[in-house]
């Protein structure tokens, strides 16, 4: 089977470059595409270089949501997110203080940054700006296309940083039902998509952890694709849960796979990005039970000793609770807990425990717990 799959993905894949290549061409002769974008995706950053990735699309006009929209006008947003029409192989530059780098966007528009830090250059504030630029012309009108991203560099009052799941971890969506996941995906939006109670409050109580400043950097690891990174960055906006670079992935048939990449591949290398990029940081590691975050976590803990500091996962799945449990024996036995969760304060009591968080934040963390279960 994994012969014939070799065989026939090029020749699959060859098919879908050349319908892309024919829709995109086809559109600009006859008019449909009359806009074009840079979708930037915030990054991050350390001493030495920042990175980021960007992507060249049509402008769909997709606009913000409101909390009034029905679910038809939310499913025509989200059929928009996932039918781009991507605009391979131009030029794009991203100007970072006097350092520019240019990149070309790939067969899936989408293109990949590497800045270095100029010299002696000292960041005054916690999100830097990246201004990029569109070089080469694609349709007639065209005009310039530009963006301004957002790169996250540490400040020295950082204590820690925070690795975080999205789906069944900060919002229910039934990934771990497929049929659940896709109504909740296309018929709802930001505003309809509740986060689990309390969560908001205790991600900025580990935002600002001991010393009350707002400096522990957050990262969102999901294996949702790139094509919900507008909707998921306005639902943590929406909820109130502290911003951060979110890392999603590519996702449909790519020369080597019928799905580019898999769950356990693309959020194991994520997070291990992150740890590269932040060499002396310890992490706290959060995800749930349903798609296999502990195992990859496991995986992170023995790559890297003695970087993470703690690991919280929701309990979503009640058949898993065997593998649980042999999985906290095998991370005890290097050194790291982690503690299964069925509600948020679980998590905060033992943070303020282990002194990562405020008594006062934990209490803040109830309050708004409580407030959220009754608006739900």
């Amino acid at each position: 089977m994994k012969r014939r799959q070799s065989y026939l993905l090029p020749f699959l894949y060859q098919i879908k470059r050349a319908y892309s290549s024919f829709k995109l061409k086809s559109g600009i002769k006859l008019g449909l595409i009359k806009s074009i974008m840079i979708m930037p995706y915030k990054g991050f950053g350390n001493e030495r270089e920042i990175y980021f990735v960007a992507r060249i699309l049509r402008d769909r006009k997709i606009g913000p949501s409101d909390a009034q929209d029905r679910r038809l006008r939310n499913f025509q947003k989200m059929y928009k997110r996932f039918m781009t029409w991507e605009i391979p192989h131009v030029r794009v530059k991203a100007t970072f203080y006097e350092n520019e780098v240019i990149a070309v966007s790939d067969e899936e528009g989408y293109a990949e940054f590497r800045i270095p830090v100029p010299a002696n250059c000292t960041f005054t504030n916690q999100w830097e700006e990246v201004h990029l630029e569109l070089l080469d012309k694609v349709i007639s009108k065209q005009g310039q296309v530009a963006a301004i991203n957002k790169i996250f560099m540490p400040s020295e009052h950082l204590e820690y940083g925070i690795i975080s799941d999205i789906d069944d971890t900060i919002v229910p969506t039934g990934a771990t039902r497929l049929w659940e996941m896709i109504k909740t995906t296309f018929l709802g939006n930001a505003y309809s998509r509740i986060p689990f109670p309390g969560v908001s409050a205790f991600y900025k109580a580990m935002e600002k952890g001991r010393d009350e400043i707002e400096s522990n950097p957050l990262f969102y690891v999901s294996s949702s694709p790139w094509n919900l990174y507008d909707f998921l960055m306005e639902f943590l906006e929406v909820h109130h849960i502290p911003k951060g670079p979110l890392m999603l992935r590519d996702i449909g048939l790519s020369r080597e796979q019928l799905i580019a990449g898999s769950h356990f591949d693309h959020k194991l290398s994520q997070v291990e990005k992150i740890f590269e990029f932040y060499g002396e940081i310890p992490f706290i590691l959060i995800g749930d039970s349903g798609q296999h975050d502990p195992e990859i976590y496991l995986q992170v803990i023995k790559d890297y000793p003695g970087r993470v500091k703690m690991i919280y996962i929701r309990d979503v799945q009640v058949s898993r609770h065997a593998a649980m449990e042999e999985i906290q024996l095998k991370m005890q036995n290097l050194g790291v807990e982690m503690l299964l969760v069925t509600d948020t304060m679980d998590a905060a009591r033992h943070a303020l425990d282990k002194g990562w968080i405020l008594k006062s934040d934990v209490i803040d963390i109830a309050e708004t717990k409580k407030e959220d279960e009754e608006a739900s």
